[in-house]
């Protein structure tokens, strides 16, 4: 199984932490470079020393925010004037709990900008160095609600389905230039998102977080929550050269969680 990543250069957005760190790390594994993208320059800066490296091995990071489209598409464009980017991972924090009857409109233009108009920017500057080089990989991270709505997320439930449905159809549009474009759908893992859902619906219902924790658990097959480190290695997977016929997808790595087919 071809899992080499050598050479290879790939932009993890959500990058300080989570997922998406674990998916920077698993990736530099296979042998990738990786740019590092989040918020925090000052952090960055350390995480990068905790990618694996060898001789043929150069990362580095970027400091962008999802909140301005407009600066990430300079910064990126800048990057890309100094090396094509193969494996585009695109994750972001998803939008704050709570029921759909309640959320307001500017909680739905700023999720729909972070998630679908930021991804639609970098997959629109990343391509045609893809093209040129003959690989091309763009991962979006996105949940589980895509099969099915998770209650009391009402806004990333609606963004996350436009994110699926924007996935699909540029799969089928990128896929004749050998381009692959799938989704990862995370169930319950361990990041501070998960915690912070936990605290809310335990302050909400008047339990503690152990008993949220608990019956969140007993929903899962496997038991357990996820480490970000077992995501990881499914996005990896999926950007490397053995994953080269899957197309259009979305994976769950929720241990079973999801119903649905």
């Amino acid at each position: 199984m071809d899992l080499n990543l050598t050479k290879k250069n790939a932009l993890v957005c959500g990058s300080s932490r989570g997922i998406g760190l674990a998916a920077a790390m698993e990736l530099a594994e296979l042998g990738a470079n990786i740019t590092l993208v989040a918020r925090n320059g000052d952090q960055l800066s350390e995480l990068i020393h905790r990618l694996h490296r060898d001789s043929s091995q150069d990362h580095d990071f970027l400091v962008a925010d999802f909140n301005n489209p407009a600066d990430l598409s300079k910064r990126v464009k800048t990057l890309l004037m100094k090396k094509p980017i193969h494996i585009l991972i695109n994750n972001t924090g998803g939008p704050k709990g709570g029921p759909l009857t309640e959320a307001k409109i500017e909680e739905f233009t700023g999720a729909f900008n972070n998630h679908v108009i930021c991804s639609h920017i970098l997959t629109n500057l990343v391509k045609e160095g893809m093209i040129k080089e003959g690989y091309g990989r763009i991962i979006n991270i996105i949940s589980t609600s895509v099969k099915e709505p998770i209650p009391g997320l009402g806004v990333s439930n609606t963004i996350r389905g436009a994110m699926a449905s924007w996935a699909k159809t540029m799969a089928g549009e990128l896929g004749a230039h050998g381009i692959t474009v799938n989704n990862i759908l995370p169930g319950y893992t361990d990041t501070s998102r998960l915690e912070n859902l936990i605290e809310s619906k335990a302050a909400k219902l008047g339990i503690s977080t152990d008993e949220v924790a608990e019956s969140m658990r007993k929903n899962v097959p496997l038991g357990r929550f996820a480490d970000p480190m077992e995501t990881g290695a499914v996005i990896a997977f999926l950007a490397s050269p053995a994953a080269s016929y899957v197309n259009g997808i979305n994976v769950p790595v929720d241990g079973g969680r999801t119903r649905s087919l």
